[in-house]
């Protein structure tokens, strides 16, 4: 069910202070969200969440996730400089490396990261730039497609990720004979999973896996990062993942496989951690009827781009009219010169009339993240709701001077002065 925390005058406050569009998060959701995760895997004296940060790289919300006592998976040298800057450091910042600039290894090894090498060739890359350090996870990726039952809940045979199990063994030996002293096991199989059964799945396959390794290598497991995949419930019909349940399903598997412990947990949770706390706030600027029912947003594709994307859904309500009946069919939809830039197709929505203030739920991961300049559209702030209900900016909306400051047209940027 999509998160209905916010009651309506918290947007119609906030659109009051500042121009629409822009991201909404409320940091007291985000903190019960890092404190349920926690408790759920509480069990594991030494396990750590790191914090997809190409999820919302956003230092407020870093920074609030940091003192929740989560790490961050960093997928890019900015992201790398963000966490830094943001106060991570040595073991609290995971570098997932995939297909990366052969500096950005350096980097990551200079800040004391844990290095996840996604493919057998990164090994002398590493070794080249930055050094072998005494822990390196790998990305495994077992092939075929991944099942729960008979319920297919993703296709890794089909992704660009991680070394297949012979790569593994082969890894392991060459990395043994560069100094490693022990290694992490690392895969992520499915997306937006809100089955409880996902995690404890991944989690048998990996920790049989990772012992399996570890007895052939004679290298010690020092860790299984679960990775992400855990999903939400964008749509009003489906039910929120119970991360009590699934870190119970995976305790079971762990015990199973290592009964006597010593193996570490991580996770590195994007979307369950902030998605549901996020919403864009938009207004309704244009109505238009022709063929169909057009409502037309002062947000676009280049704030939210799930949509346009994939067809994602995310829900709609309308200050105000919460219980009205939906009584109308709308597309909802941006100003790009794109016909799949629309929020909606065929929604049933309440009565929708120009100025009225449109919620766009669920937007708290993926969201602001993927926003982009098509068009010359610029990506909007971000808005925080406090724990002690206040409002603050955390990002400002871009301006055309931002747009253009990359380019070299001096005669242009002088006249944005």
């Amino acid at each position: 069910m999509p998160n209905f925390s916010l009651p309506d005058s918290v947007f119609e406050e906030a659109c009051a202070i500042y121009p629409t569009p822009f991201h909404l998060y409320d940091e007291t959701g985000i903190r019960q969200n890092a404190r349920a995760l926690n408790a759920a895997f509480a069990w594991c004296p030494d396990f750590k969440e790191y914090f997809a940060v190409k999820a919302l790289p956003t230092p407020a919300i870093l920074r609030i996730l940091r003192e929740e006592g989560c790490g961050v998976d960093c997928s890019s040298d900015t992201e790398l400089m963000l966490a830094d800057a943001c106060g991570f450091s040595g073991e609290e910042i995971m570098f997932s490396a995939n297909a990366m600039p052969y500096e950005e290894f350096a980097h990551a090894r200079r800040l004391g990261a844990y290095i996840n090498l996604d493919d057998i060739t990164h090994i002398d890359i590493l070794k080249q730039h930055g050094g072998i350090p005494e822990t390196v996870c790998l990305r495994y990726n077992p092939g075929g497609s991944f099942t729960i039952g008979t319920e297919i809940m993703g296709n890794p045979g089909e992704a660009k990720y991680g070394f297949t199990y012979a790569q593994l063994q082969e890894g392991l030996k060459q990395l043994k004979a560069l100094g490693v002293k022990r290694f992490g096991l690392h895969a992520f199989l499915s997306s937006n999973n809100t089955d409880a059964g996902y995690y404890p799945a991944l989690a048998q396959l990996l920790f049989k896996c990772g012992r399996d390794l570890s007895e052939e290598s004679g290298l010690p497991l020092a860790f299984i990062n679960l990775s992400g995949g855990v999903g939400i419930p964008y749509r009003p019909d489906q039910a929120a993942t119970d991360i009590q349940a699934v870190g119970e399903g995976v305790r079971q598997a762990y015990e199973a496989v290592f009964p006597e412990g010593g193996v570490a947990i991580k996770t590195e949770l994007g979307r369950w951690m902030t998605g549901p706390m996020g919403w864009l706030v938009t207004h309704a600027t244009h109505k238009k009827d022709t063929y169909k029912h057009y409502i037309g947003l002062d947000a676009c594709a280049a704030n939210l781009m799930r949509p346009a994307m994939y067809g994602a859904y995310h829900h709609i309500t309308v200050c105000g009219k919460r219980e009205a009946p939906l009584d109308h069919r709308y597309d909802v939809t941006g100003s790009l010169c794109e016909n799949n830039d629309k929020f909606a197709v065929d929604r049933d929505l309440p009565e929708i009339v120009t100025g009225d203030i449109v919620v766009i739920h669920d937007t708290g991961a993926h969201g602001f993240a993927m926003g982009y300049n098509y068009n010359g559209r610029l990506r909007s702030a971000e808005v925080l709701r406090t724990l002690d209900g206040g409002l603050r900016l955390i990002r400002r909306a871009e301006t055309a001077k931002d747009y253009f400051a990359t380019l070299d047209v001096d005669e242009c940027a002088s006249k944005l002065e």
